[in-house]
């Protein structure tokens, strides 16, 4: 296995990257790709050789120190996954200066036939950064592609996660949470491309919205006429814990194939009345009991995550912004 600085291997041996880098997130209709494209110094290369299973997560952490001056980067990350590999990977994008400062970030997945990548981001940008980034996949056959993104801080966040399942067989899922409060933004634009038959996806976005935040969610599961027997679902529920929180959400199906089975869907709403008077008829405070029902309406998707230590770190930082939310002045009651 490969895991190291893609300049690096851009210097050392820039053939091996030809075939991959820049082939799959496309520039010619995203300008923030086109902008990274022409921009990109750095990044991560990680390459996992065929029939190798890696037995640890490999974290991948960019971290940004902008103590008095605005500043931006532009970092690129490529992953090849051979046949029958297995891995796990955890992106992290985390700010430590008081200053403004600018991410934007590309990733590009390429896994092979029969292999098999988890691969969870996360973003803890400072309050007042600017991170956009662009996660773009390609699936060979039988291959099976799990992402997380998950949002929790920075002022203006977007993520595009993108898979294209060109191969049959494929398996996709793709979850998401975005935690917002004050006047953050966040947007989520995802799109799954079947373009062989027998394929299947899952997605779960979740949002949670106080303060003055305002959210975006633009799924997009797009059929091709040759992905016969495909089986899709995509699912975004928001909550909104303030009056003046607001949510986009626009999910969407284009099917062009006749035998599929396919489905989509969005909530927005707040907490539910009734359950928070039985949580209190069991002797929880008020803020306990709303406590309570947000950390399970967000626990679902960090439960998801298969990486232990990680879980639990989420977790953690779950319940500590959960506390900050604007609207929300107590925690007590929830558990650690």
């Amino acid at each position: 296995m490969t895991a190291g600085s893609l300049a690096g291997v851009l210097t050392a041996d820039p053939t091996a990257l030809e075939p991959h880098l820049a082939r799959y997130a496309a520039c010619q209709d995203h300008a923030f790709v086109a902008l990274n494209t022409a921009c990109m110094e750095d990044g991560a290369f990680v390459s996992v050789p065929a029939g190798t299973a890696v037995p640890k997560p490999i974290h991948l952490l960019f971290v940004t120190t902008a103590p008095e001056k605005s500043t931006v980067s532009h970092p690129r990350n490529l992953i090849l996954m051979g046949g029958g590999s297995r891995a796990m990977i955890v992106e992290s994008y985390v700010g430590l200066g008081p200053a403004s400062y600018f991410t934007n970030a590309v990733t590009e997945i390429v896994i092979g036939e029969n292999a098999v990548l988890t691969h969870d981001k996360l973003v803890e940008e400072s309050d007042v950064a600017f991170h956009i980034a662009t996660t773009q996949a390609q699936l060979a056959r039988s291959a099976v592609f799990t992402s997380r993104a998950i949002t929790l801080s920075g002022a203006l966040v977007r993520n595009d996660t993108n898979a294209v399942l060109a191969g049959e067989g494929g398996d996709c899922t793709l979850d998401g949470l975005y935690l917002l409060h004050g006047r953050q933004h966040a947007d989520n634009h995802t799109r799954i491309d079947h373009e062989k038959p027998h394929c299947s996806s899952r997605e779960l976005y979740k949002g949670i919205l106080a303060g003055r935040s305002k959210g975006v969610f633009n799924g997009k599961i797009y059929v091709h006429q040759d992905a016969q027997k495909t089986d899709a679902k995509q699912t975004n529920k928001n909550l909104l814990l303030s009056e003046n929180a607001v949510i986009n959400t626009k999910p969407q199906l284009e099917i062009l194939a006749d035998d599929v089975k396919c489905a989509h869907g969005s909530t927005i709403g707040r907490l539910d009345e009734d359950a928070i008077f039985y949580l209190r008829s069991r002797g929880l405070g008020l803020e306990a009991a709303r406590g309570l029902l947000t950390y399970a309406f967000a626990s679902e998707v960090v439960s998801r995550i298969t990486i232990a230590p990680l879980q639990g770190r989420l977790d953690r930082l779950l319940l500590a912004r959960l506390q900050s939310l604007d609207g929300w002045s107590g925690a007590s009651g929830v558990p650690a």
